[in-house]
């Protein structure tokens, strides 16, 4: 019997899959746990509609990060930081703050997790900090850390 995975199953497939199972086992636990449904010519074709939906939204998620990161790379953005006497810098900028000040400064809301520093910015001036916003879009910001 042809079955259509509704769920990730360890032993059995990824959601979507479609497998073949025993009559008994899939009558008796794949689809009254609704980790499956009969491999029905309807089933079928919703299976095939939800896949085509699955890529239009991942590809309209792929554009729009592409257009951010655009959008971002001619942006720079100023962090201000505490400094004692001599130019002395009171600890570092965090994700948190360069994800803040973009918002702030240019009304756009990044997640500080897709922020990524290869280094702590510990001292003031101009650095380039990569920001992952999709799995194939990376961007360049450019952080201008100044004293407050």
């Amino acid at each position: 019997m042809k079955i259509i995975l509704l769920v990730d199953e360890k032993k059995l497939g990824k959601k979507g899959d479609i497998i073949e199972a025993s009559e008994g086992y899939a009558k008796n636990y794949i689809i009254p746990k609704k980790i499956g449904v009969e491999a029905t010519p309807k089933n079928l074709n919703d299976l095939k509609l939800h896949k085509a939906n699955e890529e239009k939204k991942a590809k309209e998620l792929l554009e729009q990060a592409q257009a951010l990161a655009k959008d971002l790379e001619d942006k720079p953005v100023v962090v201000k930081i505490k400094a004692g006497e001599g130019g002395k810098v009171f600890g570092s900028v965090s994700t948190k703050e360069i994800a803040a000040a973009v918002k702030e400064q240019h009304g756009i809301e990044i997640d500080k997790k897709k922020i990524q520093l290869a280094e702590n910015l510990k001292n003031f001036g101009t650095y380039e900090v990569l920001l992952k916003l999709h799995p194939q879009v990376a961007a360049k910001l450019s952080v201008k850390v100044t004293e407050e």
